[in-house]
């Protein structure tokens, strides 16, 4: 888990703690990674309220313009909330209003600030179950979704960093929850490990995964000890 003396250089604090013109602009640096990384839940968002592919396309690409060049860092540090409630809340607004905004490409002048990929992530909204919960409640489940898959980025970069990309391999099946997983002592044979060793490696690749974890969600809250809350709110999301 993060130390607190260390929380505030995660990306959502230096937005909310953005002062001078030269926090501002690390703020919207941190902020456009931050969106960055979680644009598909916005997109899924607009697509669940009724939108067609390119128009939820424009949509988010528009929302993104005007969150970017906006006065967005101003009302992030008015409300100091998470991340996932401050973007929440300001596509809600945004759509809301949608009427009054150019689309963003016209906007933008051809120059967009993100890059989506819209044919993927259509793609993928295709596949998601058509289940009857909230737009806001798929936005959650999404959002958790996407973190998960960017912790379980950041294990295998480290596996991989570590030269032992055979071993998160072969023990990627303990962090996915695959029910099909093989046994340790089929792991242990694979790799010329001891069952035993197994059984501490994927001990300490779950240990890492839970590090990992945390660190990401404390780049989305506002302080340490919002951290275990937002798991267990997410937790519930895809449960």
């Amino acid at each position: 888990m993060p130390e607190p003396h260390a929380f505030h250089t995660t990306r959502w604090s230096r937005v909310l703690l953005a002062g001078g013109p030269q926090e501002a602009d690390d703020a919207q640096a941190a902020l456009a990674s931050l969106c960055r990384d979680y644009w598909y839940p916005l997109y899924a968002f607009a697509r669940r309220r009724g939108m067609e592919g390119p128009d939820a396309e424009d949509a988010t690409q528009g929302f993104f313009l005007h969150l970017l060049e906006g006065g967005a860092l101003r009302r992030a540090k008015e409300e100091r909330g998470r991340f996932r409630s401050f973007l929440l809340g300001s596509m809600q607004h945004y759509l809301n209003n949608l009427h009054r905004h150019d689309r963003a490409l016209k906007r933008g002048g051809g120059n967009t600030p993100l890059s989506l990929d819209a044919m993927a992530a259509e793609e993928r909204y295709r596949l998601e179950p058509g289940d009857p919960i909230t737009p806001e409640a798929h936005f959650d489940r999404n959002w958790a979704l996407a973190l998960i898959e960017r912790v379980f980025r950041r294990v295998e970069e480290d596996y991989e960093e570590a030269g032992r990309r055979d071993l998160f391999e072969a023990l990627r099946p303990f962090l996915a929850g695959d029910s099909t997983r093989p046994g340790y002592d089929e792991i242990a044979r694979r790799l010329g490990m001891s069952t035993a060793a197994v059984g501490t490696a994927v001990f300490r690749m779950r240990r890492r995964y839970g590090e990992r974890l945390r660190e990401e969600i404390a780049g989305t809250v506002a302080s340490p000890a919002e951290v275990e809350e937002e798991i267990a709110q997410l937790m519930r999301a895809v449960g």
